[in-house]
């Protein structure tokens, strides 16, 4: 089941405690996105950080209309609950494309 975000409040350094719609909160550390690169590299700019909001018409924390990320993944990790199992397929397959396109490369 997907779970939309209803309210998020900054709680310091790349703190976000994050409400769902089931009534489940939890705080989520995103310092971890910082070596992400990418459009994740904003994220080092403390102020861009904190200038999150919840876009309550697709159920997301989004940091205006650059970055956002899946709720199914936030909510997995302010709750412990882990990822959905339509979504751990998909790190399977990325990881056999990765497999079959070095594997190509080396021939």
């Amino acid at each position: 089941m997907l779970h939309d975000v209803v309210k998020a409040i900054y709680r310091g350094d790349y703190l976000i405690e994050i409400e769902f719609d089931d009534g489940k909160r939890g705080v989520v550390d995103f310092s971890k996105y910082l070596s992400r690169g990418g459009v994740f590299e904003r994220f080092k700019d403390i102020e861009f950080f904190r200038s999150f909001s919840v876009n309550a018409e697709l159920g997301v924390l989004t940091w205006g209309d650059e970055v956002d990320i899946a709720p199914e993944t936030l909510y997995a990790e302010a709750t412990g609950s882990g990822l959905p199992g339509w979504m751990e397929p998909e790190k399977e397959a990325s990881k056999d494309l990765h497999r079959g396109l070095s594997q190509t490369s080396a021939r």
